[in-house]
């Protein structure tokens, strides 16, 4: 019989099924993805980071002790996966600097073009990385808020908390900007 449930095919994953790995990531590559892509800001970054994610459930299904839901824990390992990638992306190396200044598009020209160009997405850009980590798991990977506090480590009244801040931002930056939400 083929497993079925998410935690019957991690179960598989931990010994070795490639076939459940395929199974977990029919289900779930979507809003990991988008999740990743909200982080990101990039669409091939975001691949590449999905990509390194399901290797990492590949080699770490064995650890999953089953505390969280399955779903939760992909996302947590998606997210470890995004900040080691990220993590040095915006500081270059003093031999990675240009020979001259860049004439192209600044940053706000860029986070909007990352963002979609919406006027929310630009102002969600503009967000504090702990706030944004919030808005993109709720709203874009539409998971519970205790599955977000799981994945964020955090309590569940801080991810309340957060969201407020949040949404309160972005609505403050709209009306700033005289766009209607």
């Amino acid at each position: 019989m083929e497993p079925g449930s998410d935690e019957d095919l991690l179960r598989a994953v931990a010994v070795g099924d490639a076939t459940a790995l395929s199974r977990l990531y029919e289900r779930h590559a979507g809003a990991l993805f988008g999740y990743l892509h909200r982080l990101a800001g990039d669409r091939m970054v975001a691949e590449e980071v999905l990509q390194d994610t399901m290797l990492a459930v590949w080699r770490s299904a064995g650890t999953f002790s089953g505390r969280a839901k399955v779903r939760t824990w992909l996302f947590g390992v998606a997210r470890r996966q995004a900040h080691n990638r990220l993590r040095g992306r915006f500081a270059p190396e003093p031999t990675d600097l240009p020979d001259r200044p860049d004439v192209g598009a600044g940053p706000e020209e860029l986070a909007i073009a990352a963002a979609g160009g919406t006027p929310v997405a630009a102002a969600i850009e503009l967000l504090p990385a702990h706030h944004r980590d919030v808005i993109a798991l709720v709203f874009v990977a539409g998971l519970p808020l205790a599955d977000v506090a799981e994945v964020l480590a955090i309590p569940v009244g801080t991810v309340k908390s957060r969201l407020f801040h949040a949404r309160a931002a972005v609505a403050a930056a709209l009306t700033a900007q005289e766009v209607s939400e």
